[in-house]
């Protein structure tokens, strides 16, 4: 008999195009991100039959992060991660989320092809 242990989803390569930046240059064009997601979900929401009504639905999943990252700006991808994580835990049932953000050519004095940054966070539980 087979025992489960963990149920993982992974979402890489979601793209969008926001205005996020440190600089007010920065947010006045619209540029191209990357996010991956990934998340562990309790294994009682584990369907339990091969239907996609009793599923988590990746692709509402992935438009929050698409609607997150292009109606709001931020100044810091940390900043952004971190709302995401937060709307992630709220509005899923997953135990835990990771969040990576990749931004394209980053204005710094070197040539930089992306810079990205990775948030983890977990679901509290109601006393704590």
């Amino acid at each position: 008999m087979t025992r489960l242990k963990t149920y993982k989803m992974h979402l890489e390569g979601i793209r969008f195009r926001g205005r996020h930046g440190a600089s007010k240059a920065e947010r006045g064009l619209p540029q191209d991100f990357v996010a991956n997601v990934d998340l562990e979900l309790p294994l009682s929401a584990l369907p339990r039959g091969d239907s996609l009504r009793n599923v988590y639905d990746y692709g509402k999943l992935s438009q929050l992060v698409v609607d997150l990252g292009t109606t709001t700006s931020f100044k810091l991808l940390e900043t952004l991660a971190e709302r995401l994580v937060t709307r992630i835990l709220e509005e899923s049932p997953a135990l835990s989320v990771s969040v990576r953000i990749k931004k394209f050519g980053p204005p710094t004095p070197v040539s930089v092809d992306a810079a990205s940054i990775e948030l983890f966070g977990v679901r509290s539980d109601k006393g704590g």
